[in-house]
């Protein structure tokens, strides 16, 4: 009988949102990001032959791919470099310009990145793979996320669909973030097993990317890697994007408030009194079930 073929995926979900503090202080930041996650991106596929990449971007408008791209789906060799490293190089840089020159100027730019968008749409892409996969192949998908954004509780209820629909896929998401603690992205790294680091150092990014997000998970136990950060799985009630200690759900559409109102601001539900119950949001590791 032949033997199991295991095949590593790694999808790369970098935030370009203009209006990320670290790039409207210093524009040359996303280019330096982006020459790191490309070295970063070809040092996985170098780690074996058989191992596939997608690079995703995502900003205030919306999330898309920028490799692979079926309008570069050949490239020639350039001074000796391996075509493959040359093609997700010319892919990426291309689409993405591409990507910024079409952002609308004439609105106001969002500091929000759609990044549970981009993340939704990875889960779509492994699901897909994982169909289209021939028999006596494994695949081992994982996400990164390299994001300089703040923490969007607005997205709350989008983030717990995508990180329980990981977890149940046996995906693990990583996170890097380059400029403060992300509470949301932290639960969502603990549920799947994943890594999460503050950069502490913006001109050290390719080394933190190589050292904690380049090995493989199955591997990862062995290394000496930062301890892991304490989550705090409080949730963000939807009237000011907050983290609670204790809120107020409503019984139709689960949405967290942190005080009463007889009138649900997300459904419009009106309740009898004394109205939605109280409910403590306990901070006991993987203990969230009070409120999803």
């Amino acid at each position: 009988m032949a033997s199991e073929v295991d095949k590593s995926l790694l999808i790369i979900i970098l935030d370009v949102n203009l209006s990320q503090r670290i790039v409207r202080q210093e524009t040359k930041v996303l280019t330096q990001c982006l020459d790191s996650t490309i070295v970063f991106a070809n040092a996985h596929l170098m780690q074996k032959s058989n191992n596939q990449l997608a690079v995703m971007a995502c900003h205030a408008h919306g999330s898309l791919f920028l490799y692979p791209d079926e309008k570069h789906s050949e490239v020639r060799q350039i001074d000796g470099q391996y075509e493959r490293f040359t093609l997700v190089e010319r892919s990426v840089r291309q689409r993405l310009q591409e990507a910024i020159s079409e952002i609308r100027t004439d609105r106001p730019l969002n500091s929000e990145s759609l990044i549970a968008g981009a993340l939704s749409m990875a889960l779509c892409y492994v699901s897909r793979l994982e169909r289209e996969k021939v028999a006596g192949e494994k695949l081992n998908s994982r996400i990164l996320v390299i994001t300089a954004s703040n923490d969007s509780a607005s997205q709350y209820m989008n983030y717990m669909n995508v990180f329980f629909t990981a977890q149940k896929m046996g995906l693990i998401l990583d996170v890097c973030s380059l400029d403060q603690e992300l509470t949301l992205l932290q639960q969502g790294c603990d549920i799947t097993g994943g890594n999460y680091l503050k950069v502490a150092q913006l001109s050290g990014l390719l080394q933190y990317l190589l050292w904690v997000f380049l090995p493989d998970p199955s591997i990862r136990s062995k290394l000496v890697l930062p301890p892991p950060v304490k989550v705090d799985y409080r949730a963000a009630c939807f009237c000011h994007q907050e983290l609670v200690d204790i809120g107020y759900v409503c019984s139709v559409c689960l949405s967290i408030f942190c005080k009463f109102s007889p009138i649900c601001t997300t459904c419009h539900t009106v309740f009898k009194m004394p109205g939605p119950m109280p409910l403590k949001m306990k901070k006991k590791k993987k203990n969230i079930d009070a409120v999803h």
